[in-house]
């Protein structure tokens, strides 16, 4: 097991160089820290053009500082420990204390100046992703610039040339530092205001690790077995929802780090890809979806106005993915008797658990045993019961009256009367009478009181 002292130093130990002072870092600009896990809620620029900044699920922005004409910001590279869930930590590397970095956010035009200091144990670049600019401000180590020593700060200048949502990550020893958590967001907002504003603007990477039961280190040389399927390193049920208010316009810009491709796939709505990481789309080029398909190494944005409240599931639809710490070598019981050899373990192993024989559904439900920092494979609770969901999962919540910058999550969604679906009883209930006089639908009581789900105890997080 890898101590977090001895994760946490591993940079200082290998180079002497890594010490950080105040006195290396004099005249830089500040870099802050963020240790929460939560959403973080969007900060308005205070100088240079406006925009409308967007809100990183489970994340925040950079801050910047205005020197000259140029918007300067500062990046650190360094080890990181990420609480992907309520009782599961990664010992991950990213940037100013989380995976994935800070959304870096500026105008189209604008001149941006990034500070990028390296506090990991080994070289580092950054690439921006899909962004136009100068060959040698690229970001591959070797091809377009020396790479960044332990204990070394290099500097990235360029013009904001393009708007649109682009990423970041390293261009050296990728395979490892991509593997560990190391990516963040970059969105160039239009330098015309009035150039596809939205009232509600989301951003969120999709990335993957494998991370043994128990274990704190992703397994890097991994290439098509992972178990841990995150939004913003983060998996259900401690996604942030995406919160609207009725009416809103709402973008949704989903990057994609990981090793496959993810259909993003969200109830309740149809909506259209209005942006790739390639540029905005033609209205005339755009289409209604529900599901669309984002590319490893890609980015899309999405739009449609939230003219539909209630909690509308969104989810990557390849069902692995919407799984935590999947045991793939774990054979298929349905069918099977397994009540003697249970009685026969349960005499040396009294917490042992038989499940499977009818499906999976009874892991979401039942309380078992789990390794020290690990997440059960199928959890989160509704107002109705178990979601038996994990991995690449979250919610849309659209209300009614909420204020323009109110991200706080509102909690269930009050189904109207008649509109949750009942069980068959032999008959219909009458149908319920509007005011106006006009049939509205089923009369019978579907409010949360009459689901309650059953009692599992404060704090019950479906382990």
């Amino acid at each position: 097991m890898v101590s977090r002292r001895n994760f946490l130093g591993a940079g200082v130990a290998l180079a002497g160089a890594t010490a950080w002072s105040r006195t290396s870092a004099m005249g830089l600009p500040e870099a802050p820290v963020m240790e929460s896990a939560a959403t973080q809620p969007p900060v308005h620029p205070s100088e240079g053009p406006h925009y409308n900044p967007v809100v990183t699920l489970n994340g925040w922005s950079l801050p910047f500082r205005m020197n000259g004409n140029v918007k300067e910001f500062h990046l650190v590279a360094e080890p990181v420990e990420r609480e992907m869930a309520e009782g599961m930590t990664a010992y991950l590397w990213g940037y100013n204390g989380q995976s994935p970095g800070p959304t870096i956010e500026c105008v189209e035009g604008d001149r941006v100046r990034i500070f990028v200091s390296n506090k990991l144990p080994e070289h580092t670049t950054i690439h921006w992703h899909g962004m136009i600019l100068p060959c040698g401000m690229d970001g591959v180590g070797g091809l377009t610039q020396p790479t960044i020593p332990p204990g070394k700060t290099f500097v990235y200048e360029f013009d904001a040339v393009k708007s649109g949502t682009f990423m970041y990550h390293p261009h050296a020893d990728e395979m490892v530092q991509m593997a560990m958590g190391m990516m963040g967001f970059f969105v160039i907002h239009p330098k015309d205001p009035d150039f596809m504003p939205v009232d509600r603007d989301f951003v969120f990477l999709l990335s993957s690790y494998d991370i043994e039961p128990g274990s704190y280190l992703p397994k890097v040389m991994e290439m098509t077995d992972f178990n841990m399927w995150t939004i913003n390193s983060r998996i259900f049920p401690d996604v942030a929802p995406l919160v609207a208010g009725t009416g809103d316009r709402v973008r949704v810009r989903v990057g994609n780090l990981t090793m496959t491709n993810h259909p993003i796939h969200m109830h309740g709505y149809d909506f259209e890809v209005t942006c790739t990481d390639g540029g905005w789309v033609r209205p005339e080029a755009r289409w209604p979806e529900v599901s669309i398909d984002i590319p490893v190494g890609a980015m899309r944005a999405y739009e449609f106005d939230a003219v539909h409240p209630g909690d509308w599931a969104l989810h990557c639809h390849k069902s692995h993915h919407t799984m935590n710490a999947m045991g793939h070598d774990v054979p298929t019981f349905i069918g099977a008797d397994k009540s003697a050899v249970a009685r026969k373990i349960k005499a040396v192993q009294p917490d042992y658990m038989p499940m499977g024989t009818k499906g999976m559904a009874d892991m979401a439900e039942m309380s078992m045993p789990l390794p020290d920092n690990t997440i059960p494979m199928m959890t989160g609770w509704g107002q109705f019961g178990s979601l038996e969901m994990g991995g690449m999962f979250t919610v849309m919540k659209v209300r009614d009256g909420l204020e323009a910058g109110d991200y706080e999550d509102p909690g269930d969604y009050e189904h109207p009367p008649g509109t949750v679906a009942w069980e068959w009883t032999g008959e219909l209930p009458e149908a319920a009478t509007a005011p106006d006089g006009s049939a509205s639908g089923s009369s019978l009581p579907n409010t949360p009181a009459a689901h309650q789900m059953p009692d599992h105890g404060a704090g019950h997080s479906g382990h």
